[in-house]
């Protein structure tokens, strides 16, 4: 009996146990790597002098992989050929870099990584490592800083190179579209501070450049530029501040595009303003032209009435430049484009927006006739209406009532187009809200030195203008019945009066105008009247 008690015991535990073994269960872990790769050794050393190797290779206590390593790496002077580095696309416990160029003789040459090594598990970076060597005596141990901010917007853009050029017999002002600096480093992610280190005494130029290509040289048509005008002489204790602004390009017309049966592209880079779109070969009798701006983008939309011919030869004259292009566009199979008419508010009507209806090909005619105005009792308002031709819309008057609908009714022939074709019965329903439902804003801006005229915008947290007021003396700035969002504040320092902001020239030595933010947002809410009193520096 004792026996057959003990071998269930001992039974008892070993299935106890098994299934102890058997069980599944979720590891605990221990707690997430955050720390970064550590560097255990270099090949040559780091801070190397009379350097003739032709690879660096960087030894990690743990694997490591490279994020992004074309966009963050920046080589200082930088190279001609872009070396070869490994690892891509794996992982690996060193870094190697092999040179395929010549290294210049007596230079400090600075290899900053940015955050491009990662470890290979978690991807915590090794941030803005610095790998600097001299193939001299000595390496060079002077530096400059300073900060990057955005002309125009609020906020600076991300990853801004900024460079150095030496004045000597070879720099002119156009070296800065045809060769790399000889110092360069830029900012990173949200950083607008920037520090250029182990420099040469000397004289230099300047320069911070959105480099969209990543060739290291300013591209007008792409990149935006900042430039410091005095000559910057090192070693120096100045702290410089770059103005980044996207130029005006230089003039040039894109071929034409035949982009519909009655209508022809001309795109164009710069001003734009006083250019003339002719014709060469004499066009019929019956056909009508006409040349429109399209809004907020850099071309002209020739309008014309169908014809036969095979091809048409234009001249585009920029009269205030005194330049003439000629091309021949061959006309080719495509659609019409057709009457098309947009309101610019739908539903919700706005107290302070005027109303407007603009149409996609070009308005020559409108009949008011056609055209009623009703509110929700059905009784017609009044209102006046005027065509703007240049920008191709209907503009309406009225007089707007909180809680209110309105029925804006076009019969067909309300509207005509150059091609002869109008409007089909259209309703467009409208309605306007409470006072109540909107916010008001007030401010004043107090200065001992500012000068006018000041162009103050509200716009929202994009940018986008929403209203703006043109001021040529001090005022109480009001903007009322505002929609509850969260607006910034803009002034603009209107040097010359033209009710715009004017950017700036590197050619022309030209600094863009001023521009000043209110420091916080603005959150305007419903039924609040919020006054704000804004202290401006010059």
């Amino acid at each position: 009996m004792l026996r057959r008690i003990l071998a269930s015991i001992f039974v008892f535990f070993v299935v106890t146990a098994l299934w102890q073994c058997a069980r599944r269960g979720n590891p605990t872990g221990g707690p997430k790597d955050l720390d970064p790769p550590v560097l255990v050794k270099a090949e040559p050393e780091n801070m190397s002098v009379n350097f003739k190797e032709k690879r660096i290779r960087l030894y990690f206590d743990e694997f490591i992989k490279l994020k992004d390593i074309q966009d963050q790496l920046i080589v200082s002077p930088p190279l001609k050929y872009t070396p070869d580095i490994t690892p891509q696309g794996g992982a690996s416990k060193y870094l190697e870099i092999k040179f395929k160029d010549t290294l210049k003789e007596n230079t400090t040459y600075t290899f900053n990584f940015g955050q491009s090594i990662t470890d290979n598990n978690e991807g915590n970076p090794f941030s803005f490592f610095t790998y600097v060597f001299s193939t001299g005596d000595y390496l060079d141990s002077l530096k400059v800083q300073g900060a990057v901010k955005d002309a125009f917007n609020k906020k600076a853009d991300e990853f801004i190179s900024v460079m150095l050029y030496e004045i000597d017999s070879a720099y002119t002002d156009s070296t800065v579209y045809q060769k790399p600096p000889y110092y360069i480093t830029n900012t990173l992610d949200s950083a607008v501070i920037f520090t250029l280190d182990h420099l040469k005494a000397g004289k230099y130029a300047i320069f911070g450049i959105k480099d969209v290509a990543k060739n290291n040289v300013f591209d007008q048509n792409t990149d935006k530029i900042a430039f410091v005008s005095d000559t910057v002489s090192i070693p120096t204790d100045s702290t410089y501040l770059l103005n980044l602004f996207k130029e005006i390009p230089d003039y040039s017309v894109a071929v034409p595009t035949f982009a519909a049966k009655n209508k022809i592209i001309f795109g164009y880079y710069g001003e734009g303003d006083s250019v003339l779109i002719e014709t060469l070969n004499p066009l019929p009798d019956s056909v009508k032209t006409k040349v429109l701006r399209e809004q907020n983008k850099d071309t002209l939309n020739y309008w014309f009435t169908p014809t036969d011919l095979d091809s048409i030869i234009f001249t585009v004259t920029n009269e205030k430049l005194k330049v003439i292009d000629t091309f021949t566009v061959k006309t080719r199979k495509v659609g019409t484009d057709s009457l098309q008419l947009n309101p610019n508010q739908r539903g919700s009507l706005n107290f302070e927006d005027p109303f407007y209806i603009a149409a996609n090909t070009p308005i020559t005619a409108i009949d008011t006739t056609r055209i009623t105005l009703m509110d929700k009792d059905s009784t017609q308002i009044s209102f006046k209406s005027d065509l703007d031709t240049l920008k191709n819309k209907i503009d309406f008057d009225f007089e707007v009532e909180p809680n209110q609908n309105y029925q804006m009714g076009l019969l067909p022939g309300a509207i005509t187009n150059l091609f002869g074709e109008t409007n089909d019965t259209i309703n467009f329903n409208l309605a306007t809200k409470s006072f109540a439902d909107y916010g008001n804003l007030s401010f004043t801006i107090v200065t001992d030195s500012i000068s006018y005229p000041l162009l103050v915008q509200l716009t929202d947290e994009k940018g986008e203008i929403k209203r703006e007021v043109f001021a040529e003396e001090p005022k109480v700035f009001e903007f009322n019945n505002l929609q509850p969002s969260k607006y910034l504040l803009r002034i603009i320092f209107d040097v010359n009066g033209n009710k715009k902001w004017d950017t700036g020239s590197y050619l022309k030595r030209i600094q863009p105008e001023k521009v000043s933010y209110y420091p916080e947002i603005i959150d305007v809410r419903a039924n609040w009247e919020m006054p704000i009193t804004f202290t401006l520096l010059e």
